[in-house]
């Protein structure tokens, strides 16, 4: 029986791209057989992302998507959640709205947990030779920060705990009891995969095709310090 891949797909204002992004994931060709399940979470989106939404799948009825909307907008963290509870494929992955990661990559992704090496992949822009877009300094020192200061408490050596592109054997990722409703989602996973048991977690490159402020960034300083307190909650200080 052919085994399934979750890709959870948080969306927030992306009427304008978020054809394209399921396009990349329509397009790429699993490996073994693998089949694809994609869970659209709109978080209370002020734009048409419904309409978008609502559009593409009624040209392209064939592709497996279930479609969940929050009726205030509660952050990305929180529209992962949704999706991670709906999940039902063996193996699931993060997947932004937007056009900064390649779908194509999924298969490197998953070349580690099938091959029976690892239980947790992360995908890390810093890794690799390919392309990145040249954008922020202060945006690439800062996630650097951020992973060396989460791998100080989580004892991992990651290069890109900030990274979208994590994949997960959905059991463990749905055994985790997750609170952050927005971006402090990255370091509370992290801290907690950390403490699991004999769990296996591997990092690949990845390639990064970044957006500016004005293409629809929406991640900002505030998102740093909140991060930093989320490291220290629950790194440093264990919160469950």
């Amino acid at each position: 029986m052919a085994q399934t891949l979750s890709i959870i797909i948080p969306a927030y204002n992306e009427e304008a791209t978020i054809h394209l992004i399921l396009d990349k994931v329509r397009d790429v060709a699993l490996k073994d057989g693998i089949q694809k399940e994609l869970i659209i979470v709109n978080d209370c989106s002020k734009d048409d992302t419904k309409g978008a939404v609502d559009r593409y799948m009624q040209t392209n009825p064939e592709l497996p998507i279930t479609y969940y909307e929050h009726e205030v907008n509660k952050g990305k963290g929180a529209a992962l959640h949704t999706g991670i509870e709906k999940a039902t494929g063996e193996f699931l992955i993060i997947q932004d709205a937007d056009l900064e990661y390649d779908p194509e990559e999924y298969n490197d992704l998953l070349k580690p947990i099938l091959m029976g090496q690892a239980d947790i992949v992360y995908g890390s822009r810093f890794m690799g030779s390919n392309p990145h877009r040249i954008l922020f300094y202060w945006h690439s020192r800062g996630n650097k920060f951020l992973t060396n200061l989460s791998n100080m408490f989580t004892n991992l050596n990651l290069s890109d705990m900030e990274t979208c592109y994590k994949l997960f054997r959905t059991e463990i990722i749905q055994g985790l009891k997750l609170r952050e409703k927005r971006f402090g989602f990255e370091p509370e996973v992290t801290a907690k995969i950390s403490r699991i048991p004999k769990i296996r977690i591997y990092e690949v490159g990845i390639s990064y095709y970044g957006r500016t402020y004005e293409e629809g960034k929406k991640i900002g300083w505030r998102d740093g310090f909140r991060a930093i307190w989320c490291i220290l909650k629950y790194g440093l200080f264990r919160a469950k």
